[in-house]
């Protein structure tokens, strides 16, 4: 068994699976974490739990967050629709400082387990728009990081890894492959249904959907 533990942030989705086949890849000890937001798309927590099993990670947690705070995104707020085009600027369907909130409860758990690293899928090429998937934001959360922990003000490290942020959604879908992601197990859709099956027609599914068309791999998405 690996010895190095790290905390991968999984959410179900074809970006987090394929993150946690990297973080094995490197030979860490792979904690996965799920969170419990109020999400419409609640099947991706059960893909989460799907692919923790699948890919062997230590454990699998969901953590709650009462996000009612959060307001104002379509992937909240049943009564604002979700987009099935694409549209300028930052989306209806970022949720409020989502990832700030996120890390920042993996940092906590990563405290408790001495780990070594921190593992997200955030993408700054194939994405939607949202402020908190940028190579800025992860930089200046390792600097929170590295000023904020027992670890990192003893002298150990405690690194922020985003293997995927300079990907197209085509090449992490080739490395997910060669690392031997099933992605039939993963939920990306903003408003899949209790099953999992894709609306095909969201932002999440318009990417995911050309991502496999330019990566030449057959789509084992199931729509409704």
């Amino acid at each position: 068994m690996p010895d190095k533990p790290a905390v991968v942030l999984l959410s179900g989705g074809l970006d987090s699976t394929t993150v946690l086949a990297v973080a094995r890849a490197q030979g860490f000890a792979c904690h996965a974490v799920s969170f419990d937001y109020g999400q419409r798309h609640r099947a991706e927590l059960a893909a989460a739990a799907r692919v923790a099993k699948a890919l062997g990670a230590v454990e699998h947690r969901i953590m709650t967050i009462d996000s009612s705070g959060m307001t104002g995104s379509a992937l909240t707020d049943l009564t604002i629709d979700v987009p099935e085009s694409p549209a300028a600027g930052i989306p209806v369907t970022y949720v409020p400082a989502r990832n700030t909130v996120f890390l920042a409860l993996a940092l906590g758990w990563a405290e408790v387990l001495d780990a070594e690293a921190i593992f997200l899928g955030v993408n700054a090429v194939d994405y939607s728009g949202y402020p908190d998937c940028r190579p800025e934001f992860i930089q200046a959360f390792q600097g929170v990081v590295d000023v904020a922990t027992r670890r990192t003000v003893e002298g150990g490290a405690l690194q922020l890894e985003s293997p995927l942020i300079d990907l197209t959604k085509a090449d992490i879908i080739r490395l997910g492959i060669g690392l031997g992601v099933d992605y039939a197990l993963t939920v990306s859709c903003y408003q899949a249904d209790e099953t999992g099956r894709a609306c095909g027609r969201c932002d999440s599914c318009r990417l995911r959907r050309e991502g496999f068309a330019a990566a030449g791999v057959p789509d084992p998405t199931r729509y409704f």
